[in-house]
C-alpha cells in the first residue's frame, strides 16, 4: 500500500496569497498610498474636465450704463419703466439687479444705481 502525507495545509493555499514573502515597510506603504492617490486624483480631474468642458465662448458685448441717484419712492421697477424704451421691463429689472449686485429690491434715497442702456 502507498501512504500519502500532508505536511502542511498552508502550502496548498500558498498559491492564492499575494506573494507573502514581500513585506512593505513604512516607506513602501507610504509610496504605494501616494501612487494610488495620485492616480485617483488624475482620473478624477480628467473625468471632471470632460464633464464640464464647454468649448463655446460667449461674445463679449460692451454695455453702456447710466448712473442714477435715487429719489425717495424710487423702485427698481419705476427706474426700468423710465428707461426701457420699448424693451422688456422684466428683463431690464433683472439686469439692473445683476449689474448692481442687489440682494433685495429695497432701495434707499441717495443710493446710486447703474442702469444698462442699449
Amino acid at each position: 500500500m502507498s501512504t500519502m502525507t500532508i505536511t502542511s495545509i498552508n502550502s496548498v493555499n500558498q498559491g492564492f496569497q499575494a506573494n507573502p514573502s514581500v513585506r512593505l515597510n513604512r516607506r513602501g506603504r507610504l509610496a504605494r498610498t501616494f501612487v494610488v492617490l495620485s492616480l485617483a486624483i488624475v482620473a478624477a480631474s480628467v473625468a471632471g474636465g470632460k464633464a464640464g468642458a464647454d468649448t463655446t465662448v460667449a461674445p463679449i458685448v460692451a454695455k453702456s450704463y447710466i448712473t442714477v441717484t435715487l429719489a425717495p419712492g424710487d423702485t427698481v421697477w419705476s427706474l426700468a419703466n423710465r428707461v426701457s424704451e420699448g424693451r422688456n421691463v422684466r428683463s431690464l429689472v433683472a439686469e439692473i439687479i445683476e449689474v448692481n449686485s442687489l440682494h433685495s429690491v429695497d432701495l434707499t434715497a441717495g443710493q446710486k444705481i447703474r442702469i444698462p442702456i442699449s
